[in-house]
């Protein structure tokens, strides 16, 4: 989902300039659009080649992986292309650095009272005034 995400964010990036941003960002965004496709293309690829049955059936429980074990690389190279994929995802969301600059928010706040603990008197007379009444 991320990456459909990147894919429709780039495709509005390409709308946007250059009334919005320069062609640079667009190409920067798609850049990494490739680079996450690659990414998620060679995980799925590998993963779904080790977990295919011809490395062995315990290999969703296994934690820990040697170099000698059957499906060692193919783990490697899924392990490689998830991080490379979320190392393109936070690259994808700095280039927002720019779009968010060109925003600004206000808060006002109002204290209604001189301080925080001023309240309205309770309508509750004492403790044994039940929570929910039959009058409404």
């Amino acid at each position: 989902m991320g990456s459909l995400y990147m894919f429709v964010q780039t495709l509005l990036s390409y709308q946007m300039q250059p009334k919005i941003h320069g062609k640079q960002v667009f190409w920067i965004r798609l850049l990494l659009v490739i680079w996450c496709g690659v990414s998620a293309f060679s995980m799925l690829t590998c993963s779904s080649i080790l977990y295919s049955g011809n490395f062995g059936t315990d290999l969703v429980q296994k934690l820990h992986w040697n170099p000698e074990d059957k499906g060692y690389v193919l783990h490697m190279i899924t392990t490689t292309a998830e991080w490379s994929m979320s190392f393109s995802f936070f690259g994808f969301f700095l280039t927002y650095i720019r779009d968010f600059q060109k925003i600004s928010l206000r808060v006002e706040a109002n204290l209604h009272g001189l301080t925080l603990y001023d309240t309205a008197p309770c309508p509750i007379n004492n403790e044994r005034t039940r929570l929910l009444s039959r009058d409404f």
